[in-house]
């Protein structure tokens, strides 16, 4: 017979070299070599999220990082390195090496646009990091956050083309939406969903850090020799701001002296530790930031505790990033790994001016008053108290800097970045001053790793910065935008514009900064310099167009919501829901009030009377929720310590089929009714409806989160047997304006 080589459709492999004889004589084994990177160090990036340039202790602030600190102490710290103005877009461009256009995420996994760059998701064609390191013999891990699958491929049943496992990690065990509640978080394993562990003393941030050292004690057992890669992107610093109370309470006195205060001191420490040249300024006062000598005293009680819930919420988790440290000395394997530390983009100004004790609040475009807010002071940074601060802390964080989140100031794109690497850098506690993009991150650790990309990158290595400090940056040019706002950066010379929705972009007005003499972006010479000006709109013109960043696109997100018809569950008008399934995610934009429904329970009459939750949607700071308790129907709705309480009186007999109807008003109110077979047993006003009642999504036949009645202790499930489905039937399509007002905010 003829020899086969590895022909496919042969039985083997296409990548078999071996020779198929008649007999086992005449023919040759073939075993591959499996991959390995002898020497090649590990590496654990640590994302953090929208936590301000200068939060750190180490960049100049009050909250206390030591474990950051000491990282930058034996290592470096970058103080001109940047990211984009998002989270997701952010994500993409740090494990694709590609501009967030480029990769397919000019905005969030919320929208597809419909053109290349944005399509909610990484271009498949791309490999992302973790699967390049894979492919030659890394173990890959992620625990935390993902936010790179579109939203409505987030549910328990995927689909997981643009999951973590598909993307190129061995394990993944975290959120995949923009934020979750850190006390009761919607979380993953691998492909599945999980319950949130609970427990008086659980954290999320703490348990990422179990499962993270988890990951690498496994791999160390289990791969021994063979290196890793680790990214640990915790929920912190993004709202909701929760935290354990005595890390909160201990900046209550710290920030008494406000925002105003702390950017001078921020920036006189930056200046003392060398971040910054002596002769860097303050930039203005953002636009909408009062003085804070202008507020009462009680907002600025309000403040302080909101401040103090955030400088808590980054402690804790610097705490939880220095047990990961740790355990890697504790091994003998911190030397050889390289740890980077940053964040996703700049401090977040969606608290709004005055911030919010419940962020409902603000996610939820429900205003509150002052007293409102006060009365929530003893539950800032508890699982009631999902807290978000005002813009002037937000402010306060990107000192010296302009603006924040969103825009393309340097407050929005300037990030922290702490690089550690005992075995490849030498004289820890230098600061670096080469101009740096996330999207230099991916082929600086490929070339540390002796690796190759395995297609085209934008970005350049900095590898040769970590043993000279007069190394010339990778690259003289990088481009920004988001929202329609825009910017360029070439040899030192910055031009930036801020763009107003539905205006022209070609009217827009350019600023330009000298970087090199002018650290904060203080002065604009544009008036001194035009023909330059000029210039580098045109170089920002070929930028984009070589970046698939055309069509520019400054539409609200309702309108993208709008494009298209809804996507996964927000497109159906009839959903079944059946007992024992899984947990529905928050992403699913299907948990909230803000649309006319009538929800359906078939309960079994053999097994009448029962007691337990039928359907329970969000948590103790908002939901809803329906169960059988005393032979009655009651139905609860709180949002915002607003609880309205609809009961059906004493049930006779089965019947059969029970729920409530909702009646969803053009106000935002909504009329609820109790319905017993086709008769109808009491009603009650909502007095707001919404699409979001807290960070937690719905369950069917138990209250699995943090519990939204009093009513009754646990999950209070209804025994098996009991509830047949409970059937959500839509009565007017979902309100693209509420669910766009969520996400722009949750990101």
């Amino acid at each position: 017979m003829a020899e086969l080589t590895g022909v496919p459709g042969q039985g083997t492999d296409p990548a078999w070299q071996g020779r198929i004889g008649r007999t086992v004589a005449e023919s040759s084994s073939y075993w591959p070599e499996p991959p390995s990177r002898p020497g090649a160090p590990n590496v654990v990036l640590v994302v953090l999220d929208d936590t301000g340039w200068s939060d750190f202790g180490c960049f100049g602030s009050e909250i206390s990082t030591p474990a950051i600190d000491r990282l930058a102490a034996g290592g470096l710290r970058y103080t001109n390195f940047h990211v984009t103005p998002l989270c997701a877009p952010t994500r993409a461009s740090l494990l694709t090496g590609r501009n967030h256009h480029a990769a397919g995420m000019r905005f969030l996994p919320s929208a597809d646009t419909g053109f290349p760059n944005s399509r909610g998701r990484v271009h498949p064609g791309i490999e992302l990091l973790p699967s390049r390191l894979r492919r030659d013999g890394y173990g890959t891990y992620l625990a935390g956050k993902w936010h790179l699958a579109p939203l409505p491929e987030i549910s328990p049943a995927g689909p997981f083309g643009n999951w973590p496992l598909a993307k190129g990690f061995d394990r993944f065990y975290g959120f995949l939406d923009g934020c979750t509640d850190q006390y009761v978080p919607e979380l993953y394993e691998d492909n599945h969903p999980v319950d949130p562990p609970g427990g008086a003393d659980y954290h999320l941030s703490a348990d990422l850090a179990d499962r993270a050292i988890g990951f690498v004690r496994d791999h160390l057992a289990f791969r021994p020799g063979s290196p890793f890669f680790l990214q640990l992107a915790l929920g912190a610093t993004h709202a909701p701001f929760q935290v354990p109370r005595p890390y909160l309470e201990r900046y209550l006195g710290v920030f008494e002296k406000g925002w105003d205060r702390t950017r001078e001191d921020r920036l006189r420490r930056q200046r003392e530790s060398g971040l910054v040249p002596p002769e860097t300024e303050l930039t203005e006062r953002n636009p909408g930031v009062p003085a804070w000598d202008t507020l009462s005293a009680e907002q600025q009680r309000l403040a302080v505790h909101l401040q103090a819930a955030f400088a808590g919420f980054l402690e804790h988790a610097d705490a939880q990033v220095g047990r990961v440290l740790d355990a890697l000395r504790d091994w003998g394997i911190l030397d050889d790994t390289i740890v980077l530390v940053l964040s996703d983009n700049g401090a977040s100004p969606e608290g709004g001016a005055a911030g919010t004790a419940d962020l409902n609040s603000a996610y939820g475009r429900v205003e509150q008053t002052l007293d409102q807010e006060l009365a929530r002071l003893d539950r800032i940074g508890g699982p009631d108290g999902p807290a978000h601060y005002p813009q002037g802390w937000a402010s306060a964080g990107n000192t010296p800097f302009r603006r924040y989140k969103q825009f393309v100031d340097l407050g929005g794109i300037r990030s922290p970045l702490v690089v550690h690497w005992p075995a490849g850098i030498d004289g820890g506690g230098q600061t670096r001053n080469q101009f740096v993009h996330a999207i230099d991150i991916m082929p600086t650790l490929l070339e540390l790793a002796c690796l190759e990309p395995s297609g085209p990158v934008d970005g350049r290595s900095i590898a040769k910065t970590f043993a000279d400090p007069d190394a010339p940056s990778a690259r003289d040019t990088q481009y920004f935008e988001m929202l329609g706002h825009r910017a360029i950066w070439h040899r030192g010379w910055k031009a930036v514009t801020i763009h107003t929705p539905g205006a022209s972009f070609d009217a827009d007005t350019w600023r330009l900064y000298d970087t090199a003499a002018d650290f904060s972006e203080c002065h604009d010479i544009a008036a001194h310099r035009p023909e330059l000006v000029n210039e580098l709109r045109r170089l920002w013109e070929r930028e984009a167009e070589a970046n698939d960043v055309f069509p520019l696109d400054d539409r609200p997100l309702v309108t993208l919501l709008g494009l298209r018809a809804p996507q996964g569950l927000m497109a159906l008008r009839r959903l079944v829901l059946r007992p024992g399934q899984s947990h529905v995610p928050l992403a699913s934009r299907i948990t909230g009030t803000d649309r006319s429904m009538r929800v359906d329970a078939g309960i079994r009459a053999d097994a009448w009377p029962a007691e337990g939750v039928i359907l329970a949607s969000g948590g103790s700071y908002g939901g809803y929720v329906l169960y059988l308790l005393r032979q009655e129907l009651v139905f609860e709705h709180l949002l915002l310590d607003e609880r309205v309480t609809c009961r059906s009186g004493p049930i006779a007999e089965a019947p059969g089929h029970l729920g409530f109807t909702l009646s969803r008003k053009p106000d935002r109110t909504a009329k609820v009714e109790l319905f017993l077979g086709s008769e109808t047993f009491g009603e009650a006003l909502i007095p707001v409806a919404a699409g979001r009642l807290s960070c937690y999504g719905l369950d069917v036949g138990r209250d699995k989160g943090s519990q939204v009645s009093t009513a009754y202790q646990g999950e209070f499930a209804l025994p098996d047997g009991v509830l047949e489905s409970v059937t959500l039937e839509y009565l007017d399509s979902s309100r693209a304006e509420e669910i766009a007002g969520g996400l722009e905010r949750e990101q």
